[in-house]
């Protein structure tokens, strides 16, 4: 073994092979450059060595050649319990866009009480939704006809409405759950696997009899910078779920993809957020320095021993069906059924969500380009499984209709999804409950979808005029 001193490591130096601290804790990935940031870091915590093989080459500055695997070796111990694990006071998970600042313990933690909490959100969500069926059909003898009459500031809000406000609270209780999550383990280097299962299976019977709702909460461009790990992994969770519903999975198998599609982002918090977090291209090196989190999310759920399906859908949802995708260059049946699935999930989702550097772009939008799937990169099994549960106008979008309405997509059509069922904004049944009608090819036809602008500014003049929230 030969020894490197740190201070003579030269600013955006490459290493080949991972850096490690204490064996554990991935500090430098392999192919990244090393930064004058780390060394700064590596000076403060006293880390003084990097140890490796006297047999292969030391450093490649900016190339790619084979390198070693080094060890980083310090000369002061950071405090442990009498468990051995690293003692954490006060970490600020700020610059992680996660927003949240966590005092942990000295000692051992307990079993986080999120689960319950969100348990306990479902539990009041569901007790909500039923009083007001139950109030819907006492009130239904006395409903007016169909007559078009305008509706005033005392009017309560129609059922459907307050339902999506319950979802909603429903929803950013698992967004809480899985920052949670998140934020544990990166202080504590833990996940309960039983817990985050049992999480997850009542998530996905949730969708289910859920998921027009869950379907149409879009997070806005405040929340998604905020909270980019956290709203991406949410969101890609919900729609996987979805496709994994339409294409019959067992609930076993169906816990295991939310779990997988929940934690395949973990591998990020292990690189500087500015990498993600930003409206700056990125170079070559950092590219190759994202492309890690893969390999990075596979070893941290593999150390904690989950399931293979876990793990390969964590690894290789990055892979595409023409093998040019990473970290292993997989093609067809080689890549796992959890990671195609997740794959068409994330890039719905990508494509539909505002960053920093981009624009959303519409829902439809989205679905077009994974059905056109153009490079053949997607399971076209799982992309036609989308389609059908979210239909050809997803579930959530706004649209002009054929007869001068407008129109929000609320469910699917299972016979066709061409033609979805629509609800008429600023309409309703005799009941009082919101108007809806599906679509044809004929004399009630989605003439297209709005963009942001024109269904925010055509909601906000419906509502003035009726006195009250519609959606």
């Amino acid at each position: 073994m030969v020894s490197l001193k740190v201070e003579e490591i030269k600013a955006e130096q490459i290493f080949s092979r991972d850096i490690y601290l204490d064996k554990t804790f991935l500090f430098c990935p392999a192919g990244c450059s090393f930064s004058p940031a780390m060394k700064t870091e590596l000076t403060e915590w006293e880390f003084k060595e990097l140890t490796f093989n006297e047999d292969q080459q030391e450093i490649n500055n900016q190339q790619n050649n084979t390198q070693p695997a080094f060890q980083i070796r310090k000369t002061s111990e950071i405090k442990k319990d009498s468990n051995g694990k690293i003692e954490f006071e006060e970490v600020s998970f700020e610059d992680m866009g996660m927003e949240v600042e966590i005092v942990q313990p000295k000692t051992e933690p307990s079993k986080p009480a999120v689960q319950g909490a969100v348990k306990e959100t479902i539990q009041k969500s569901t007790e909500q939704i039923t009083n007001q069926g139950t109030e819907q059909v006492e009130n239904s003898d006395d409903a007016s006809d169909n007559s078009q009459k305008p509706v005033n500031s005392n009017t309560k809000p129609d059922r459907d409405y307050s339902r999506m406000n319950a979802v909603k609270q429903v929803y950013d209780g698992y967004l809480n759950y899985i920052k949670n999550v998140y934020t544990h383990y990166a202080t504590h280097k833990e996940i309960n696997l039983t817990e985050i299962k049992e999480t997850v299976k009542d998530l996905c019977i949730y969708i289910k009899e859920n998921k027009r709702y869950m379907l149409r909460i879009v997070p806005t461009l405040e929340s998604k910078n905020k909270n980019y790990l956290i709203s991406h992994s949410m969101r890609s969770t919900v729609i996987s779920i979805t496709i994994g519903l339409q294409m019959r999975m067992h609930l076993s198998d169906l816990v295991e993809l939310g779990v997988a599609c929940i934690l395949h982002e973990i591998g990020m918090i292990r690189l500087p957020p500015q990498l993600y977090i930003t409206d700056k291209p990125l170079s070559a090196a950092e590219k190759n320095q994202i492309a890690t989190h893969p390999v990075i999310g596979y070893e941290i759920v593999k150390n904690l021993g989950f399931p293979e399906q876990i793990q390969f859908g964590v690894l290789e949802h990055h892979e595409r069906m023409t093998g040019d995708g990473y970290p292993r260059h997989l093609d067809g049946e080689k890549i796992s059924n959890c990671a195609r699935i997740i794959a068409v999930a994330c890039s719905y989702e990508a494509i539909t969500a505002p960053r920093f550097h981009k624009e959303a772009r519409s829902t439809y939008d989205a679905m077009i380009e994974l059905l056109q799937n153009k490079n053949n990169y997607y399971d076209q099994t799982v992309v036609t499984a989308l389609l059908h549960s979210l239909s050809l106008f997803p579930i959530g979008a706004y649209v002009y209709l054929s007869n001068g309405k407008v129109g929000q997509v609320t469910d699917v059509n299972a016979n066709n999804p061409k033609f979805p069922i629509v609800t008429i904004l600023g309409e309703k049944e005799q009941n009082g409950s919101p108007k809806t009608a599906q679509t044809n090819g004929t004399n009630f036809r989605i003439i297209r979808v709005m963009d942001k602008k024109e269904a925010s500014d055509v909601i906000a003049a419906m509502e003035k005029q009726l006195g009250h929230k519609i959606i």
